[in-house]
């Protein structure tokens, strides 16, 4: 049996992965919208991410014995003013998540749950490639996206993102 608090953290960690999804489809489709369908695509395969980092937590918490508790999921809420600020918009995303995995960290660390811990190994590895991602994704926006040529080679790239589950074993 798991530590309630971590069981509740986890179940937390469910909604905020699948609002991450949201989120991300949200973003997705303003760029689809605007005509810059590589950043589209690049959204798309990162909502896809999210929505199968949410079945890791339901998993592990199905192969601990534990109730999944699903909660509603909020209504992405972020402005899509442009498509430099909605990058940094996911950039700030990343970071807050990566503060709700350390959280649970923190909580199965106080607790000595060294097999939650051993689980969010692979999110804590995962949250530091999320963030350079989307670090890199404003730096590039910001030295590219005034220049027309150079935006329509950057969402060209995007546009080849391919989806990839993740390879995490429970």
């Amino acid at each position: 049996m798991l530590d309630t608090k971590v069981v509740g953290l986890l179940n937390q960690q469910v909604n905020k992965e699948f609002y991450s999804a949201y989120l991300y489809l949200d973003f997705s489709n303003y760029y689809y919208d605007n005509g810059l369908d590589g950043f589209g695509n690049w959204y798309r395969v990162q909502a896809q991410e999210e929505r199968d980092h949410a079945m890791l937590f339901i998993q592990y918490l199905q192969n601990n014995g534990e109730k999944v508790v699903l909660d509603t999921v909020e209504k992405p809420s972020v402005a899509l003013n442009n498509a430099k600020s909605i990058l940094s918009e996911g950039l700030k995303h990343e970071q807050y998540v990566t503060s709700l995995i350390h959280n649970i960290y923190d909580a199965a660390y106080s607790v000595k749950d060294f097999r939650t811990m051993q689980f969010l190994d692979w999110f804590v590895k995962e949250q530091g490639e999320e963030e350079t991602n989307a670090d890199s994704l404003v730096k590039k926006y910001e030295l590219f996206g005034d220049d027309p040529k150079s935006l329509y080679m950057l969402d060209s790239e995007l546009g080849g993102r391919v989806y990839a589950a993740p390879s995490l074993v429970l």
